[in-house]
């Protein structure tokens, strides 16, 4: 009997967002089974992942890896990335569970949720634009005349903080019931540390709260801890992610975030 292990918070808000994305991905789809979640997308390279629904020493997981690899070649997907849960609540501490046979041991995300108040502020400059633009702008400058209308899919929702007229940081977010997914959030390396990811989560936060949300959740790297710890938010565990072996896997980024 396969030994299911108990999903970490915002987990059902994360796997909520992909699902919601597949709508603007072509050929793009969910896996569920009783091992694991897998989101499949044949055209969006980082958002190939699954997560681990069982222990990851259960003999099972390995069947779960083999059908994965199945069902992502079956869609042309030669990369992609397998979650494993852990209640570790420290970046830098060492696995506690066994290596996944087949995969290589890739990056480690910090699983984080804060309780929303009235008391987080909308920010100047900070406006609504499509996914796409959302995630481009965290890499790139987007004048503001070519942002990208909003997405018509419900809950989601992508950001862009402007500064003199141009989208210099991104963000999205999905709100699912009375928790606010926040996602993918980046500023173009020229202008961090001025302050402009912290006004975009904030502005996030606050619209997540004028909309009902209660709770707020995200996937930390060892840049983002620092911000989200001063935003309120708390550690509750962490993805230990395995990475497909494919030779060509080591020049695509996968984090889906």
């Amino acid at each position: 009997m396969k030994r299911r292990v108990v999903a970490l918070p915002g987990e059902e808000t994360l796997i909520g967002s992909w699902t919601a994305l597949t709508q603007l991905s072509p050929a793009a789809r969910m896996i569920n089974t009783s091992a694991v979640t897998a989101a499949v997308f044949p055209t969006w390279a980082p958002l190939n992942n699954a997560i681990l629904q069982i222990a990851p020493d259960d003999r099972g997981a390995e069947d779960a890896v083999s059908q994965l690899t199945a069902f992502y070649a079956e869609a042309g997907v030669a990369t992609w990335a397998l979650w494993v849960r852990s209640g570790i609540t420290n970046l830098d501490a060492p696995d506690a569970g066994p290596k996944i046979g087949g995969l290589q041991r890739d990056t480690t995300t910090l699983v984080m949720h804060a309780t929303l108040s009235s008391g987080r502020q909308l920010q100047d400059g900070v406006v609504r634009t499509s996914i796409a633009t959302a995630t481009r702008a965290g890499d790139e400058p987007v004048r503001r005349a070519d942002l990208e209308p909003p997405d018509d899919v419900p809950g989601l929702t992508g950001w862009v903080m402007l500064h003199e007229g141009v989208a210099i940081a991104g963000a999205w977010s999905f709100l699912n019931g009375r928790d606010c997914g926040i996602y993918t959030v980046g500023t173009q390396p020229e202008w961090r540390r001025h302050g402009f990811a912290r006004a975009l989560t904030e502005h996030v936060l606050a619209d997540g709260w004028r909309r009902g949300a209660q709770t707020a959740s995200l996937q930390s790297t060892p840049m983002g801890e620092p911000l989200y710890v001063s935003l309120g938010f708390q550690a509750a565990g962490r993805y230990e992610e395995w990475l497909s072996s494919d030779p060509a896997a080591a020049s695509e980024p996968i984090t889906g975030r």
